[in-house]
């Protein structure tokens, strides 16, 4: 397993203060559910659970995203990506990233994941690739709108909100099919 923390880069670039990202679905550094893991390898492409706290005064929206740096991909791979989300959210529920209107609080956006598809997508470890990392990243912004064209790819929204960051938290869940 590659061992190669992108929000570590990150934050060497620009301190975020920490929030707290937890799921009722798994620990962080655990495995994540296999209702999570990808339709093609046993799972339901089921968003976990998520709650955060400790959003900074100011805050005026939150983005999250789940990201796998250990794809072997040499550039990861972007599972989820919402940007958007009412300051007064904390929390969302079980398969919310299931692509379906109302699924998602009312104004939050969805951008494409690798799939090209506007939803979460499952962990799926390709066999012999190791123990993978999921990223679950959420933070609060400064603004209440960022202006992304539609169809941005999810490391456009990274660029823009690590401008926009006030605070971060992360929850690491991990899968392998081997």
């Amino acid at each position: 397993m590659l061992e190669y923390d992108p929000y570590a880069e990150l934050a060497r670039l620009k301190h975020f203060p920490a929030m707290t990202v937890t799921s009722a679905d798994f620990e962080n550094g655990r495995p994540v559910p296999k209702e999570c893991w990808g339709a093609g390898m046993g799972g339901a492409d089921r968003s976990p659970q998520l709650s955060w706290s400790e959003a900074p005064e100011g805050t005026r929206s939150f983005a999250l995203s789940c990201f796998d740096p250990d794809a072997p991909t040499g550039s990861g791979f972007w599972h989820w990506a919402v940007y958007d989300l009412d300051p007064s959210v904390t929390s969302l529920d079980a398969d919310a990233g299931n692509g379906t209107a109302g699924a998602l609080p009312a104004g939050a956006v969805t951008l494409p994941n690798e799939a090209r598809t506007e939803r979460y997508i499952g962990s799926a470890p390709p066999a012999g690739t190791g123990v993978h990392r999921y990223f679950y990243v959420v933070d609060a912004l400064d603004v209440s709108h960022l202006d992304l064209a539609p169809g941005s790819t999810p490391a456009v929204l990274g660029f823009n909100r690590h401008f926009h960051s006030l605070a971060r938290g992360i929850l690491i869940g991990t899968a392998s099919s081997d």
